[in-house]
């Protein structure tokens, strides 16, 4: 089976979130069941700077494909990730060697010709998955990811013997939705843009270009999956996704079990397993000096990582917080995000120091440290594709509170006497969007805490969760093998 897999970003050369992460650990683990797959990148000033040696195997400068008068000069070069998986570098200087970020300057501001640098890069993607591929290699499925490469199962339609194509939703709020004006530019026929093809109340959407032409459609976790085709989470896409319900899956995300092992943990200055636990009140000792935290054993501490963002709950919090650690409690913050939600995050700690910590930024040192040192971890998504952090936090065994949305209810199992019996639970479920909600299930995390044997109990399930990718691989691998039989037949 080959598969080209397309992706805007990928750890640890790229990353701006959860994409990146996936776009490393899936081709990883797909390459652990025998899958040829190949990585299509853009090559940004990061990714010159991390990978040396780079081959050129396809040079566009001279003599452009057919379709591509439209975009500038390119080149296709070859690397590798650490992994050892091929990466196909999609070498355009004009478009991809600038500062900033892969999608904005160094100001925050979205490219302008974002619409162009991504439509070459889903140009590209079905190049490559077309009978003109310009390589000795052609994919059964091209797997794209995201907006960014949402244009290629459009492409793919107006080519010679295109391969399948599989569409990765991570988070449906991000639609890559520009003026019909670009239609020209990117070289799509004007038949497309129509409601049956790319256009979407009036403009021209990424998203839902691969959402209406792909083969198959996939999401990061079976309830996102069915969240997704109703009005309050479609956001205007919910129509065609379930209108394509039988071509819809949701796939749990996985993680990088080695990268994130309490037992091997490179960023922890003290490792512990689930039969020995005195690493992590070590850890826990270590992270109260390093936020400037009370030194207090007993007092249990939440932890939060992640974007500062209405999304992520965090007004939630921050309205919660001064009854949180009256109870007591102790609060530590490492993201960024909103400017609003991250003063008032400051501004919590500086009313109530050695009670309430924040780092504006991200660490990942720091980012491990409080999965490890923290007791509980709070994650009140408002909407939550998948989730990374709740799953690391079960492993590391610091039960979360969860809002019961996306992901976070496909992971988190609450704690409650018949869960606690079955030995089933591993973390706190809040089912109504309120402060107080999240206050009961702190409450609750906070009244178990304090029975050290349940507790303990607690946590060595938690522990015990199997968040690695082999399923999931196994998952996709099927989809792309009924693809390519389809194809074959």
């Amino acid at each position: 089976m080959q598969v080209l897999f397309v992706t805007s970003e990928v750890t640890p050369i790229i990353k701006t979130g959860g994409l990146a992460d996936v776009s490393a650990a899936l081709p990883a683990a797909l390459m652990g069941l025998g899958v040829d797959v190949r990585i299509l990148l853009p090559c940004y000033p990061q990714v010159i700077k991390a990978l040396k040696d780079l081959q050129i195997i396809a040079d566009f400068f001279e003599k452009p494909p057919s379709g591509f008068d439209n975009f500038p000069p390119s080149r296709l070069l070859m690397g590798a990730l650490p992994s050892g998986i091929p990466l196909y570098l999609l070498d355009c200087p004009e478009m991809y060697l600038r500062g900033g970020g892969p999608y904005q300057d160094e100001y925050g501001v979205d490219w302008p010709d974002n619409p162009n640098r991504f439509g070459l890069l889903s140009k590209v993607a079905a190049l490559l998955g077309s009978a003109e591929s310009p390589l000795g290699w052609k994919p059964d499925v091209v797997h794209c990811n995201d907006w960014q490469s949402g244009l290629a199962p459009a492409y793919l339609q107006y080519v010679q013997d295109p391969s399948p194509c599989v569409m990765t939703i991570h988070n449906i709020a991000y639609q890559g939705s520009f003026p019909s004006s670009v239609m020209p530019e990117l070289g799509l026929p004007w038949d497309s843009f129509k409601p049956d093809g790319v256009e979407f109340f009036g403009k021209m959407s990424f998203l839902k270009a691969g959402l209406f032409y792909a083969a198959h459609i996939t999401t990061v976790s079976p309830t996102y999956a069915k969240e997704i085709q109703t009005e309050a989470q479609g956001l205007g896409l919910e129509g065609l996704l379930a209108h394509r319900k039988k071509h819809l899956t949701g796939i749990l995300n996985g993680i990088d079990t080695d990268a994130w092992n309490p037992a091997s943990d490179t960023h922890l200055a003290h490792a512990y397993c689930a039969t020995n636990l005195s690493g992590k009140a070590a850890n826990k000792a270590e992270l109260q000096r390093q936020f400037g935290l009370y030194q207090d054993a007993e007092i249990p501490v939440f932890g939060m990582v992640g974007r500062l963002a209405q999304q992520k709950g965090v007004d939630l919090i921050i309205e919660t917080a001064e009854k949180l650690i009256n109870l007591p409690a102790q609060l530590v913050f490492l993201g960024s995000g909103d400017a609003e939600l991250q003063r008032a995050v400051l501004l919590l700690a500086h009313n109530f120091p050695g009670r309430v910590a924040a780092y504006i930024g991200f660490d990942e040192d720091l980012s491990h440290l409080i999965e490890a040192g923290a007791d509980i971890f709070l994650m009140p998504s408002r909407y939550e594709p998948c989730g990374l952090n709740q799953m690391y936090s079960q492993r590391y065994g610091t039960p979360p509170v969860v809002h019961a949305t996306g992901g976070l209810i496909d992971t988190v199992i609450d704690c409650n006497t018949a869960s606690m019996q079955n030995s089933t639970a591993s973390g706190f479920v809040f089912k109504s969007m309120e402060s107080a909600s999240l206050l009961s299930a702190a409450k609750r995390a906070v009244t178990l805490y304090k029975d050290k044997q349940n507790w303990a109990s607690l946590l060595q399930q938690c522990m015990k969760k199997d968040f690695g990718w082999e399923q999931s691989a196994k998952a996709y691998l099927q989809i792309y093998r009924n693809l390519a039989g389809k194809k074959a037949s």
